[in-house]
């Protein structure tokens, strides 16, 4: 069962939402905040696998809770995926920096909100597509981080073309595939560069990528390694 903390403060949207996760057998909506706060406060009363958190809410916004929720070592096990309405800015880098473990937009349709919540909560980074074609255009469109960079040189060559592939958005079995490797071999190749790293979730392990210049897109904008 994946349990959910779901913060926002508009309750229709709540009531939406909430409906929405009750109809599944697999997932359980095990509290609600109206604000940042009090879904810092329920996180950790509850300690749900995900919470689902609005940025822009009263008393404290979604980035400062998602950054209270993931540097308290307690809530380790709770992933954070923030859900907004208010279009793709600065919110989704802050989000990412923050710690949160994906990105989704209120208008994400109802299945692709559910399959996001279930792939969040094995560990793997979620963004819109829209938020990764924006990603990817944003971080193209900056300098390397030469500070960055020198971080990179914990990582083996296999690790640093994994989180490469991770990057551009391969799952640990297209990354086997590409790599011909067993997905386990994969899954640890990307576990011990998030490790190395200090990257908690894929998500973080990507905007590494990106900010190191390890990544680097084509100019015609695919998104293909």
């Amino acid at each position: 069962m994946i349990r959910v903390l779901l913060a926002d403060d508009q309750a229709l949207i709540r009531t939406g939402i909430r409906s929405l996760l009750d109809a599944e057998d697999d997932i359980e909506v095990v509290a609600e905040a109206t604000n940042g706060a009090e879904a810092v406060e329920l996180a950790r009363e509850h300690r749900p696998d995900i919470a689902l958190i609005d940025v822009q809410m009263p008393v404290m916004d979604g980035i400062e809770a998602t950054r209270r929720i993931v540097s308290d070592t307690s809530l380790d096990a709770v992933h954070v995926v923030v859900l907004t309405n208010y279009g793709i800015d600065e919110y989704v880098f802050t989000a990412l920096r923050a710690g949160a473990s994906g990105f989704l937009l209120k208008d994400t349709e109802p299945a692709d909100l559910l399959q996001a919540l279930r792939v969040a909560v094995r560990g793997d980074a979620l963004l819109s597509p829209a938020v990764t074609r924006t990603l990817i255009s944003e971080f193209v469109s900056r300098p390397a981080n030469l500070a960055s960079s020198s971080a990179l040189d914990v990582l083996t060559p296999r690790e640093l073309e994994v989180a490469a592939l991770v990057a551009h958005g391969l799952s640990n079995d297209e990354i086997a595939q590409r790599l011909v490797l067993s997905p386990a071999t994969a899954k640890t190749h990307v576990s011990r560069a998030m490790t190395k790293l200090g990257a908690r979730d894929r998500a973080q392990l990507v905007v590494i990528a990106y900010q190191s210049g390890l990544i680097a897109y084509p100019s015609n904008g695919t998104n293909g390694p």
